[in-house]
């Protein structure tokens, strides 16, 4: 199975025969798993040239690059082999149809509350007193239905979200890592650090799938298509957020597997710092690799896997070939 790849120091990202070296600053050489890679990440500055992007091409590996601050920069992607012509005019028709956009708009959200739902559900289950928090969510998701814009789902899945975000402290129970509330750009506090970054991965992650299908993925529905270069991942990741970020968030704490030690404070943020990165990511790698029962094929697939089927549903739903029902974990 192959998997991404990250690299979190500065380097040169050199060809050498049939393979790709990471140098680090230090001289010291790693040779990459090129046949088992996925994509590859990279944190720090980067060096490169025309050799190793024709090898990236040849062998159809993208290429994410994240800024100092750990905020997604762009992509190299090679050739868009899989781009459809047909299906570009089917998303920007179904987009332009206000109709259209605002019920898969609204599927998003709602998948996304019902997984918010059965995360805080789980937690409850097993000693956390959320029982106020979730009447009151639900309250708020019954509310989705009745708007009339996108603006309008997007408000209420705000508030949603606000409410959820404050279960966490419960769920966690570790005053290292306080909650208080949402700050992005830069987070303020470690728990908004984690958030900030878990997400910055899924979305990545989503990124990548969309360009194994034909899916193109500056056509958002949830998320304006506008100047932003992507907005598709970041729609089918409001999906997945609660199981595949979130719940990892809470057990990597939980088990003390991240810790205080693993962030420090730059300029007016808060940041994880490189090992903490790498103990994040290499939980989340395996997160990516754990196989679930899917009920419509009747096997287990990984979770990576199941975002790849999410984005097939998509197309299937604006080609009119299925109607889109969202995973709900």
């Amino acid at each position: 199975m192959k998997r991404m790849l990250y690299l979190f120091t500065s380097g040169k990202l050199l060809r050498m025969n049939n393979t790709l070296v990471f140098e680090k600053e230090d001289g010291k050489k790693v040779h990459l798993p090129v046949e088992q890679t996925d994509s590859i990440c990279a944190f720090g500055e980067l060096d490169l040239n025309k050799r190793v992007l024709e090898f990236l091409t040849q062998k159809q590996i993208p290429l994410h690059f994240f800024n100092r601050y750990d905020y997604y920069s762009g992509t190299y992607y090679p050739r868009e082999h899989l781009n459809s012509g047909f299906l570009i005019l089917q998303q920007v028709n179904f987009y332009n149809d206000p109709e259209k956009r605002l019920d898969l708009a609204k599927k998003f959200v709602s998948a996304s509350m019902t997984n918010m739902l059965n995360v805080l559900a789980y937690y409850n289950r097993r000693g956390k007193d959320l029982e106020n928090a979730i009447e009151s969510l639900n309250s708020l998701k019954d509310r989705l239905v009745e708007t009339a814009s996108i603006d309008e789902s997007m408000a209420i899945e705000g508030n949603f979200r606000d409410l959820y975000y404050k279960c966490f402290d419960a769920i966690i129970d570790n005053s290292s890592f306080e909650f208080v509330s949402r700050t992005r750009q830069p987070p303020l506090n470690r728990l908004n650090a984690l958030i900030s970054f878990g997400n910055t991965m899924l979305y990545t992650t989503v990124l990548g799938e969309i360009y194994r299908t034909h899916l193109d993925p500056r056509i958002g529905y949830l998320h304006t298509t506008n100047f932003r270069s992507f907005s598709l991942n970041l729609d089918v990741a409001e999906v997945f957020k609660p199981i595949l970020v979130d719940r990892l968030i809470f057990s990597l704490i939980n088990k003390k597997q991240i810790q205080a030690k693993h962030f420090a404070k730059h300029l007016e943020g808060i940041y994880m710092n490189d090992a903490g990165k790498e103990t994040f990511v290499k939980e989340y790698d395996e997160k990516l690799k754990t196989t679930i029962k899917h009920p419509g094929l009747k096997r287990n697939v990984s979770y990576r896997y199941l975002i790849r089927l999410e984005l097939y549903k998509i197309e299937k739903h604006i080609t009119g070939e299925k109607e889109y029902v969202p995973w709900k974990g």
